[in-house]
């Protein structure tokens, strides 16, 4: 039987999270504020929990309706059977999101459900159950656009982008379903070597190897929300978990570098978590001495923005990337994130896109430069002349 879900993800990557989703077998996929909705059943839960690479949550809803106030919320939440998702004894946590003129406040809602839950039980077993912040065995979640309010169970648990394989980390780690998003954007599909010369945790690199691979993000992950579920049918789950049917090969080699000795050994620890080393070679190596494969590549990097990262000469470390992809990475597509303008200017290339995205609270451009040999001209005509 089919349902209504919901895949939450983060600002810019709604598109990239539609594709995946078609590629899953999902219907009637529709784009949404930083959350695309779509439809299928128990088994493509299962799969989209475990397959997608750009998600933050899978959504069940159960109830949408209009309100006006906190007070009309309780009045309609309290209408549900709450027995046919939880028993008296079962331990639950809220999570609001609100764009709305008349709520300011999620963390009033959160309440309000929360006290509606508790009465719901209360006025009929004379019992209440309990809310526990750590480790509910269910998780709901209540978004609030403008009036309209929807309840919905969280199939997730912890958020998506937490994969289990980071062990280890650097300052201001790029999310790992951002890393994800970006290299979908950038094309890539494990089809050529692949670079990235400031590595930082070694996110991409990790991400860059499951999508060449085309192994499930998910499978380092230790339980999701929906194995607590009253109606979670652990057999199938269990196939589909262990269905390695879709991967494949890799025949090239995901090379990984930075300046810092301590980000390389940061990364080292979190490549061998992800058993991903077979695939990923890693150096402690500046800029400037970066060498592109003999064979073609493609170069996405998170270069430190000035913002939570610091850098002695951080437009000097922009200036130098540019020089160094000018000189040496002819013939291949590179893809730069920065949330600050000025520095991607100085990389003194003109990219051919910009996309926007969100790092945690920045604002950034993902730019991309198809670093050409001769003139920039010739390089066009024959690019227009291919297509």
């Amino acid at each position: 039987m089919e349902f209504e879900m919901i895949a939450k993800t983060f600002r810019g990557l709604e598109e990239v999270l539609a594709t995946e989703l078609v590629n899953l077998g999902a219907n009637n996929v529709e784009l949404q504020r930083r959350a695309v909705s779509f439809t299928g059943d128990k088994a493509l839960m299962y799969k989209a929990n475990l397959h997608l690479r750009t998600a933050s949550r899978i959504l069940k809803p159960i109830l949408s309706f209009d309100a006006s106030n906190a007070d009309e919320v309780y009045e309609q939440v309290k209408k549900i059977n709450w027995s046919d998702y939880m028993s008296v004894d079962t331990t639950f946590a809220i999570d609001s999101t609100v764009f709305s003129d008349d709520f300011r406040h999620s963390k009033f809602v959160s309440y309000r459900v929360k006290d509606a839950i508790v009465d719901w039980f209360k006025e009929k077993m004379d019992k209440r159950p309990s809310v526990r912040l750590d480790n509910p065995q269910l998780m709901f979640n209540v978004h609030i656009a403008q009036r309209r309010c929807t309840i919905s169970l969280d199939s997730s648990g912890e958020s998506l982008h937490k994969r289990g394989y980071r062990i280890s980390q650097n300052e201001a780690p790029l999310n790992e379903a951002l890393a994800a998003g970006m290299l979908l954007m950038a094309g890539w599909n494990g089809q050529t070597n692949f670079v990235d010369p400031m590595c930082g945790s070694g996110t991409l690199l990790i991400e860059a190897a499951l999508i060449a691979l085309n192994v499930p993000p998910g499978i380092y992950r230790s339980s999701f929300g929906f194995e607590k579920w009253n109606d979670f049918d652990s057999e199938l789950f269990d196939t589909i978990y262990n269905d390695d049917s879709a991967e494949r090969p890799f025949n090239y080699k995901i090379y990984g570098s930075d300046i810092a000795l301590r980000a390389i050994k940061i990364s080292e620890q979190n490549v061998k978590s992800s058993g991903m080393g077979k695939y990923i070679e890693l150096q402690t190596k500046s800029i400037k001495d970066l060498e592109a494969p003999v064979e073609n590549c493609l170069l996405v990097t998170n270069p430190p923005y000035g913002e939570r990262i610091t850098s002695d000469d951080i437009f000097g470390l922009y200036a130098t990337l540019g020089t160094t992809l000018k000189h040496k990475f002819a013939g291949n597509a590179c893809w730069v994130i920065s949330s600050h303008e000025e520095c991607l200017d100085k990389i003194g290339l003109k990219p051919s896109e910009r996309i926007p995205l969100l790092n945690g609270t920045l604002e950034c451009w993902f730019n991309r430069y198809d670093i050409f040999a001769g003139k920039r001209n010739d390089f066009v005509a024959k690019k227009r002349f291919n297509s």
